[in-house]
């Protein structure tokens, strides 16, 4: 009781609800044998990607009752955070992976130097053509905001895009061609025929070879076949070489395509 008479309660020191670890003594070490802790021992940052739910069943199964709430505390207490899966492993590169990228480099700067044209091509994420929903955000006036569907089916869409890109390395301009059916070996050096006919005859107006690079996947890559047959077809309508290099593949792509 305080001096104004009211009555008041408070809690000697070590009193309270125990710890779930002091009441049941074997909780940490099975809680342990689930977690599995990844990362670095010798770091004191560790982390599972266990999630509470599967954590407080399997403990529930083992013979202890513990809540959620609870048991995210513990994990706390004891350095855990949850973490999903990182893309890290890359694998073993090839030998001559540096050798690659060295000589594609090195042949993009002879052709800078010389004013000829060179170009990087691939083709870009598809979309949906229609109202469905995309990352970033647009000034609108307040109170209004732009509806879109709930779901990304395609039987919504009014059709798709593709588009396949070509960066010109020696101006640093881009160019987009859209297509709307599949991306095709045709599709992608039909793309690059477009943008010689409507940019590059006009850069490069005394151009008598052109240096291609690509990754070595898709409608360009380095095993297809279709690909290399229609780069000699533009070869031979434009009067030009036409030279290819792969990007980042093992057995690294290279072809010159005459008339």
């Amino acid at each position: 009781m305080n001096s104004n008479g009211a009555c008041t309660w408070e809690q000697k020191r070590g009193g309270g609800r125990k710890k779930a670890t002091v009441t049941d003594p074997s909780l940490q070490r099975d809680l342990e044998g689930l977690l599995e802790p990844k990362g670095d021992p010798m770091s004191l940052v560790k982390w599972t990607t266990h999630s509470l739910t599967h954590l407080v069943k399997a403990l529930s199964q083992q013979g202890h009752r513990i809540k959620r709430t609870a048991l995210a505390d513990l994990l706390h207490e004891q350095g855990y955070s949850l973490k999903g899966s990182k893309k890290t492993l890359e694998g073993t590169s090839h030998a001559d992976r540096d050798q690659q990228f060295g000589h594609i480099n090195a042949l993009c700067k002879q052709f800078e130097q010389k004013q000829a044209p060179a170009i990087s091509v691939d083709c870009k994420k598809k979309e949906l053509l229609g109202t469905f929903k995309n990352q970033g955000r647009e000034w609108q006036p307040k109170g209004h905001e732009t509806q879109v569907n709930v779901y990304d089916y395609r039987s919504l869409a009014d059709g798709k895009a593709i588009p396949y890109g070509i960066y010109d390395l020696v101006h640093n301009q881009g160019f987009v061609n859209v297509g709307i059916d599949h991306e095709t070996a045709e599709f992608a050096v039909e793309s690059i025929r477009r943008w010689w006919k409507r940019c590059g005859k006009q850069l490069y107006p005394e151009a008598s070879e052109l240096l291609i690079t690509a990754d070595g996947g898709g409608s360009n890559g380095v095993r297809n076949k279709l690909w290399k047959k229609a780069l000699q077809t533009l070869a031979n309508h434009s009067g030009r070489i036409a030279r290819h290099r792969h990007q980042g593949q093992p057995d690294v792509s290279d072809g010159s395509h005459h008339l």
